[in-house]
């Protein structure tokens, strides 16, 4: 893939034979975005587990202290009384029939989904639609519930969700180049505690093995896995 002069003069500057610590790798990654938009700050794993097996299969959800940066849009399948909450809590669509003819004919202006347990039937089949896309509700997750309105304001919120694919990596953001560098260490360091609370028990040897930090238009920037506590500590 050919590289931008901007992409190649900031990779220059990274020593690819080091392992940043993660405060350093978010001061570097802040120096150096040079688009001109608000860059977001996404971080890679490469896990130590197999996802093709059950036991291994890392998923869930962390609400980030500082947020992520940007107001996510959250459609909710819900109708009555919880179709009201869900409004009254700011979901961006609410609605039931209509809205799953909508979302299967290709609509995907969204960044997450929410559905009450009775409805989850008629949205089961837009898996195909949704599934793909990390977007499919999921009681494990939080986005299968009878309080939406819940749900919709944790999202809302700064709430991600991460899962392993299918060749061991995870991805998540932690929020955008303008958030100040103690901000971007403790959302890193929630979602990160949440995925080593999920390590499964089956999982052997060494569990992280890659992570990198990188800014939407920037390069990656590695960090040293063994950094599992913030540096005051």
């Amino acid at each position: 893939m050919k590289r931008s002069k901007v992409y190649n003069a900031v990779a220059e500057k990274i020593d690819g034979e080091k392992l940043y610590a993660p405060v350093e790798a978010m001061d570097f990654a802040k120096a150096n975005t040079k688009a001109k938009f608000d860059e977001t700050v996404d971080v890679s794993m490469r896990l130590g587990v197999d996802p093709r097996k059950a036991d291994q299969m890392v998923r869930g959800t962390v609400n980030l202290p500082n947020g992520t940066g940007k107001t996510a849009r959250v459609l909710v399948f819900a109708t009555g009384d919880r179709a009201a909450a869900a409004e009254a809590a700011g979901a961006d669509e609410v609605g039931s029939d209509e809205l799953i003819e909508k979302v299967a004919g290709g609509y995907l202006d969204f960044d997450a989904v929410v559905a009450t347990p009775d409805l989850m039937g008629k949205v089961g089949r837009l898996g195909r639609v949704l599934g793909p896309r990390g977007l499919m509700p999921n009681p494990k997750t939080g986005t299968v519930t009878v309080d939406v309105a819940k749900a919709v304001t944790d999202i809302k919120g700064g709430k991600i969700e991460f899962r392993v694919d299918r060749h061991a990596n995870l991805h998540f953001i932690i929020g955008k180049a303008s958030f100040s560098t103690e901000q971007l260490e403790q959302n890193y360091y929630a979602a990160l505690d949440e995925i080593l609370r999920l390590k499964p028990s089956a999982s052997k040897g060494r569990y992280l093995k890659k992570i990198t930090l990188s800014t939407t238009m920037g390069p990656g920037l590695p960090l040293d896995p063994n950094r599992t506590k913030p540096e005051a500590e």
